[in-house]
């Protein structure tokens, strides 16, 4: 993760159940983080094994009072946002002073509201995650091959079914990364 997520941090997962969150939870808590999912409620119980410390609704009515009620606090160190529109303002207002805002989709929406003064005045780091270092792919490798973090497929495709694929993607009924055969 772009944001160098390590024991001391408090990590805001948007779109916790979709094919990128769970692999962002994962690793924030092997890092030692502590980690809060954002999800459709009913999903909730088949994400507690991916080991969050507390998963919310996917658009809580007020975020601020979610947090506090979850996790003792109403701020987070880090957003790590895969969802991006309406929900970009609400995720950045929960962001700690000197907080790190990292982008790995937008799902929602590309263009969001953003006062650049909430940025310079909070002291705001700002990165995209496709850009990575070579070593961050490597290490999730391996990861995965000591079973510390594990990957969910929710649904395999052969090509000539793309179409069933897009709409159950677009369903959002899954949880996980929605591949082919």
């Amino acid at each position: 993760m772009r944001a160098d997520v390590s024991a001391t941090d408090t990590v805001l997962v948007t779109g916790a159940s979709g094919g990128v969150g769970p692999v962002l939870i994962q690793p924030a808590k092997h890092r030692g983080a502590r980690v809060i999912g954002l999800a459709s409620e009913s999903k909730h119980t088949a994400l507690e094994p991916l080991g969050a410390d507390a998963l919310l609704p996917r658009n809580p009515t007020d975020l601020k009072l979610a947090l506090e009620q979850a996790i003792d606090t109403d701020t987070v160190s880090v957003v790590a946002d895969i969802v991006g529109g309406d929900s970009f303002a609400t995720a950045i207002d929960r962001l700690a002073r000197g907080g790190r805002y990292t982008c790995a989709g937008a799902i929602v929406g590309p263009v969001v509201p953003l006062d650049l003064r909430t940025l310079y005045l909070r002291d705001l780091t700002f990165t995209g995650s496709i850009a990575i270092p070579p070593h961050i792919f490597s290490d999730l490798i391996g990861y995965i091959e000591r079973a510390e973090v594990k990957p969910l497929l929710a649904a395999t495709y052969p090509l000539e079914e793309l179409h069933a694929a897009q709409q159950a993607f677009i369903d959002k009924q899954h949880i996980g990364n929605i591949g082919h055969l």
